[in-house]
């Protein structure tokens, strides 16, 4: 690898060995937050795919049910029953942080509290059918909406796992060894420099002590 040149002072030296210091600390903090991440996000799938399966159960039941309504009563029938819904719903998002994420947190109120409000139509000319679709709908509403939540939930964690990935790898693959071969580099030319110091040392005092006897 090469070397980033650097000065070989001993200033320097303590500046990359507190460096590597605080780097090695990082990189330990930031593999526990992958690793957490990791294992959050693996709980958010499972949970995304039970939940998928019951939304898609309950749409597949819906329009089951939707077919047969439509089999059985005229289409001016049915578009007269749906046209004006007589119950709203109001979906509110707030955020939770989980390991510096800030996932969604979606909840939803309805304008009444009577179950019965979902049918925005009179019984007499409409049939059962129509009755167990708009009922299937609704019964779908809170894991529909929870699934939105989830899914969006694992993709935000998704892409912050990749980014800390992104960082764990550099500071292992580069940042690391590159300050640690710095330190190397560092720690030889300051034994380069303290050996040929004393190597003119002792040449000074032998030709001091020769001038002494007169050599």
């Amino acid at each position: 690898m090469a070397v980033k040149q650097v000065n070989p002072t001993r200033m320097e030296l303590s500046k990359l060995k507190k460096k590597l210091n605080t780097a090695t600390r990082g990189h330990k903090l930031l593999k526990d937050k992958r690793d957490e991440l990791m294992r959050q996000f693996l709980e958010l799938v499972k949970e995304n795919k039970a939940l998928r399966i019951r939304v898609e159960e309950g749409i597949r039941k819906a329009n089951s049910d939707f077919v047969l309504a439509k089999a059985s009563m005229s289409d001016e029938t049915l578009k007269a029953a749906l046209l004006a819904p007589k119950q709203e719903v109001y979906v509110t998002q707030g955020f939770k942080n989980v390991m510096s994420v800030d996932i969604p947190q979606f909840s939803y109120t309805t304008r009444t509290p009577d179950e019965n409000d979902i049918y925005s139509y009179g019984f007499a000319f409409t049939s059962a059918d129509l009755d167990d679709a708009v009922k299937s709908l609704s019964d779908i509403l809170p894991d529909l909406i929870k699934l939105a939540e989830v899914e969006k939930s694992c993709q935000l964690m998704a892409a912050e796992i990749e980014k800390t990935r992104r960082r764990v790898n550099a500071l292992e693959h580069v940042m690391i060894p590159q300050t640690q071969e710095q330190i190397r580099y560092i720690v030889r030319k300051l034994d380069e420099n303290e050996r040929s110091t004393q190597t003119r040392l002792m040449k000074v005092k032998d030709m001091m002590l020769q001038q002494a006897h007169g050599y």
